[in-house]
This record gives structure tokens, C-alpha cells and sequence, in this order.
């Protein structure tokens, strides 16, 4: 029987993230034991009865010395705090990524907190999130045929950016690699922009004296743009903060295009709005066809 990647993987964050990392490792038959970390000693007990752990973290030391391969898959606003934790205690040999949403505030955290050992950091990031979370949540196919984005330093070697990549290509991910603020100005702009329009209307809405009588009528349309509105706040707040720059220089380019669409209505301009929906739909149309 071929011998698996990573005989040892540390998750901290047993939920939708982590949780389905193991599951897909486990499923490819790339790791062996996995322990797991977590602030809810409730959920990491979930975690060992869905499957996904092998058992529960007790000695941090312990676990980071012999362990191959450790994924953070925490809010980004914990990861600096778990990095000073685990920094001391890693193996020569460990390797350490994570599954946050921002990349600039998760390097400069190792830096901060890794000193001589940000070698063994490559961070990335699995573009595969969903509206729920636990251990409940985690899937082993959750992976399959999405996009991972690996910002690597420029002290990690080949060999340890190439075993991450695995990692992640075992889970069934396309594996691309990004610069740490490329990676943040494109997510500003595709994914954080958008969960904060979604969680504004919906916030907007829940503001009026009148918001029952309108959620009564609120149809497909709105149910499909405020999806993501049903996302974690906890870990969105600190996604908005973490990339705060990039996403109001974002912001700041989405409401010109709104004044540009007021004006458009304030001068009954139909010829205007309909050169802005037609190159909007367009290019929807040719998006979704990739």
C-alpha cells in the first residue's frame, strides 16, 4: 500500500475549512493521523465522532514537533495569536499553511511571529467557501475542482511549496499562485466587495419599521444576492478589516458607479442605463460560459 504524504496533520478549526481538508486527505488516502485544536471543545468532540479527527490536541509542544504538515484554519483576526503559540514548538521539518481569505495581514503575521522559521510557512488560500460552518458543515468533496491560491514568501524553498500544492491537489483543488497583494486586490475587488454590498442591503432592510412587509415580498432576486449575507460575521468583519485598504479603494470605485447610475436615473437617461446593463449582462454571460 503506497504511503501516505503526511503522516501527521494538526488542524486548528475542525469547521467547514480544516474539517474538509482532513476529510479529503483522508479520502485520497494522503494522511495518516490527524489531531486537532480548537476554542470549542464541543465541536473538536463533533469533529472525532464525524470522522474528521483523529483525536483532540492536548499538548501543543508535542503535537508541533513530530507533525508534518499544519493547517490554520481559523478567522484571520486569530492566526497571528495561534502563530506566536505554535512558532516555538515546530518540528525542522514541519510545514505550516492556512486557509484565510487575506494574504498581506497572514504574511506579515509570520513574519512577525515565524522570525527564522517563515521558511516553513506557505500561505494559501481555498476559494471554496460555503454559508455554514462547524464541523457539521465539512465535506470531503468541498475542494473538487476549485481554485486554491498559494502566496508563497520568498524564503519558502520549491520542495515545501510543492508539497502544499499537493496537499491541496490531493484535495481535488486547481492550484494556482498569486503575490500576497495581488492576491488581495483581486479578492478586494470579487469576493470582499460583494459580501459587504450583501450584508449592507440586507442590513438596510432589517433597519425599516416596514422590513417584514418587505422580506414578505422579497422573491429569487433578492434571496440570490444576499446569500452570502448568511455568512459568518465574526469572520467577515475581520476579512473586511484585514484587506481594509484594498477594499476601499474597491468601494470607492462602486459607488462612482453607483453616482453614475443615479445620474443616469435623475436624467431619465435611458440610452446610458441601457449601455451599462447591456456590457454588465455581456460579460456576466461570457463569465459564466468559462
Amino acid at each position: 500500500m503506497p504511503q501516505s504524504q503526511f503522516n501527521k496533520l494538526v488542524i486548528f478549526g475542525a469547521g467547514l475549512i480544516g474539517g474538509s481538508f482532513a476529510l479529503a486527505l483522508k479520502k485520497a488516502g494522503e494522511v495518516g493521523e490527524v489531531v486537532g485544536f480548537g476554542r470549542s471543545r464541543a465541536t473538536l468532540e463533533e469533529a472525532v465522532r464525524l470522522g474528521i479527527l483523529s483525536r483532540i490536541g492536548e499538548d501543543l509542544a508535542a503535537e508541533m514537533s513530530d507533525a508534518d504538515l499544519v493547517l490554520l484554519a481559523t478567522p484571520v483576526g486569530q492566526m497571528a495569536e495561534l502563530m506566536a503559540r505554535i512558532a516555538p514548538h515546530l518540528g525542522a521539518h514541519t510545514l505550516v499553511t492556512d486557509g484565510g481569505s487575506t494574504k498581506g495581514d497572514v504574511v506579515a503575521a509570520v513574519y512577525a511571529n515565524f522570525g527564522g522559521k517563515a521558511a516553513q510557512f506557505v500561505p494559501a488560500h481555498p476559494i471554496a467557501g460555503a454559508e455554514k460552518s462547524g464541523a457539521s458543515a465539512a465535506q470531503a468533496d468541498l475542494y473538487v475542482g476549485k481554485k486554491v491560491v498559494l502566496t508563497p514568501l520568498p524564503e519558502n524553498s520549491a520542495e515545501s511549496v510543492s508539497r502544499v500544492r499537493a496537499a491541496w491537489q490531493a484535495c481535488g483543488a486547481n492550484v494556482s499562485e498569486l503575490t500576497a497583494s495581488q492576491h488581495d486586490a483581486v479578492f478586494a475587488a470579487v469576493s470582499h466587495l460583494p459580501h459587504l454590498l450583501s450584508f449592507a442591503l440586507v442590513h438596510d432592510i432589517a433597519e425599516r419599521s416596514e422590513r417584514d412587509l418587505l422580506l414578505s415580498f422579497a422573491a429569487s432576486g433578492f434571496r440570490d444576492f444576499t446569500r452570502i449575507a448568511a455568512s459568518s460575521p465574526e469572520m467577515w468583519r475581520d476579512i473586511c478589516l484585514a484587506n481594509r485598504e484594498a477594499l476601499l479603494a474597491e468601494l470607492a470605485r462602486y459607488m462612482q458607479e453607483l453616482e453614475t447610475i443615479n445620474a443616469a436615473l435623475q436624467a431619465s437617461d435611458a440610452e446610458r442605463l441601457q449601455e451599462i446593463f447591456s456590457l454588465a449582462r455581456e460579460v456576466r454571460g461570457n463569465w459564466t460560459q468559462q
